[in-house]
């Protein structure tokens, strides 16, 4: 008897609208956000990469970008931003971890956990023109803790250094939504550690401490690195907290980019666009490298 051969198999279009198919009306669903993606990141992300390349006249040109690289003032917006976004991602990813670890593994009571949660939820989103407020009113210069260390305890902390409005200060404001961030993102990792592994290290005779240097920490280091490069993201492109609090005192890029958008003087449109192409090119190099680091945890936190 001959081998029967089975007769193949049609290959199915990919398109969901094809007519040797039925409609798949879940397709709809997905418009409202490739609507949204259009509209608020390729459109606004093309229209500033043209408007690089443009002068005031729409003439191509190679001015703005060179400007980024040539012009000092700018130099300097961008390293200051740099260094802001750097202190306050090392400084709210070391502050978040041990928080994370404190509700995690630290044996803390529940309650302390979902408090801390419910807390970082909120101040992760906690910017803008209110944050800027709150510090004002509270380590301004009349503000509430100034007042009573200089009114019980003669402390007046801006004859000693500090200052809101400056480069230590605006930091500090902005730990203020960044350490929350890595509570968020750091406490599923910490839960991810797997039981196992410390107590397979335990019955080889490892200490916590050997645990955590040669498991543990080899294990989340890519987690950490990674929100610390999303923290620095988060740093680098605020801009309301950082204009609400200085006045746009600091020379940062952001603030730059308001300038030349909406100035009377410093009025280059252009200039603001390729001022933002530059900050893009950061932010994309900052989330790749994200990703990657994401890629290397998924690995054992599966």
């Amino acid at each position: 008897m001959s081998p029967t051969t089975a007769a193949p198999k049609s290959l199915r279009p990919w398109w969901p609208f094809s007519s040797t198919r039925r409609v798949s009306w879940a397709w709809l669903g997905l418009l409202p956000f490739f609507a949204f993606v259009v509209a608020f990141l390729l459109a606004p992300s093309s229209f500033i990469f043209i408007g690089s390349f443009q002068d005031l006249k729409g003439s191509f040109t190679l001015d703005n970008v060179i400007s980024l690289v040539t012009e000092p003032t700018i130099v300097a917006a961008y390293w200051l931003s740099i260094r802001i976004s750097a202190v306050t991602a090392i400084g709210g990813g070391l502050l978040g971890f041990l928080l994370a670890y404190a509700v995690t593994v630290g044996g803390l009571p529940t309650p302390f956990r979902s408090a801390l949660v419910t807390f970082s939820g909120v101040a992760s989103n906690f910017a803008g023109v209110p944050l800027a407020f709150a510090f004002v009113a509270v380590l301004g210069r009349t503000g509430f803790i100034t007042a009573i260390l200089k009114n019980f305890f003669d402390f007046n902390i801006y004859q000693h250094g500090f200052n809101l409005y400056s480069f230590a200060g605006l930091s500090l404001t902005y730990m203020y939504f960044q350490f929350p961030l890595m509570v968020l993102i750091m406490a599923p990792a910490l839960d991810g550690l797997k039981r196992e592994w410390r107590e397979a290290s335990e019955n080889l005779g490892a200490s916590s401490f050997q645990y955590w240097q040669y498991i543990a920490l080899p294990i989340l280091l890519p987690s950490i690195l990674g929100t610390m490069i999303l923290l620095f993201g988060n740093a680098f492109g605020a801009y309301a907290t950082a204009y609400a609090l200085t006045g746009g005192s600091l020379n940062l890029v952001t603030i730059q980019i308001g300038a030349q958008m909406r100035g009377d003087v410093l009025h280059n449109p252009n200039l603001g666009y390729a001022l933002a192409f530059g900050m893009v090119v950061i932010m994309t190099i900052s989330l790749a490298g994200y990703s990657w680091l994401q890629r290397q945890t998924e690995r054992w936190l599966r």
